[in-house]
This record gives structure tokens, C-alpha cells and sequence, in this order.
């Protein structure tokens, strides 16, 4: 039975633009060889990091959405233990609530700070009788 993930990792501030590129190119391709089926791809770019890991203070993150076997998702994360440009990594089964919310996100235009895609608030007025 296959079931829906979400992955999130973290690569090394030190790579160049290609070696950033190879690196997804080899997560993404790792997922197609494991029978997987990839839904949605975003590359969120350089980020400053909450806290320093391996002393380093940004990392360019990267989110695969993808489809698989739940024994796939061991091999994923063992190879993202081996890969030297990858600092973090997270990857979460999806509920059929994060399933949507994730399609209703993309549906929006995909922006993650949202501010565009709203209309900027009114401010309340003072009114004193």
C-alpha cells in the first residue's frame, strides 16, 4: 500500500547553484528508483537557520511531496545520514487534512509568507461617544 509523504531537507550553505541542483536530482531520483511517484516539488532557497547546526547559520531548503512505500522512507533517510551536504532533513506521513491543506496552499499560488495573497488589514478606528 503506498502512502503519501512530505520531506523537508536542509543542504549546506557552502554549494554552488549546480551542486544544490545535483543534490535534489539525486533525492528526486532516489524516490523514482524506490517506485515512488513525485506530487509537488518547491525549492524555498537560502534560509537563515532558527539556530547554528554544524556551525553554520543558513542552509537552502528544499521540499519533495511524494508518494511511496512505507519501507522506501528508511532508505531515504539513511541516505540523507550519508550525504555530507545535507544538515537536517524531516520527512512526515500526510493525513488527509494535510493533504489538503497542502493542495489548498499550492491551489493559492503557493506563497509561503501568504502576506501578497491577502488584502492588507483595515485598521480600527477609535470611536468615543
Amino acid at each position: 500500500m503506498s502512502n503519501r509523504y512530505e520531506t523537508v531537507f536542509i543542504l549546506t550553505p557552502v554549494l554552488s547553484e549546480d551542486q544544490t541542483k545535483e543534490a535534489v536530482s539525486k533525492f528526486k531520483d532516489l524516490v523514482k528508483k524506490g517506485r515512488g511517484k513525485i506530487r509537488h516539488e518547491e525549492s524555498w532557497g537560502m534560509r537563515k537557520l532558527a539556530y547554528p547546526i554544524q556551525k553554520k547559520s543558513s542552509g537552502f531548503y528544499h521540499l519533495i511531496e511524494f508518494e511511496s512505500e512505507p519501507a522506501f522512507i528508511e532508505k531515504l533517510e539513511t541516505e540523507y545520514r550519508r550525504d555530507e551536504r545535507v544538515i537536517r532533513f524531516l520527512t512526515v506521513a500526510m493525513d488527509k487534512h494535510h493533504i489538503a491543506f497542502a493542495e489548498s496552499r499550492r491551489g493559492r499560488g503557493g506563497n509561503e509568507e501568504g502576506a501578497e495573497a491577502r488584502a492588507p488589514r483595515k485598521k480600527k478606528e477609535n470611536v468615543d461617544n
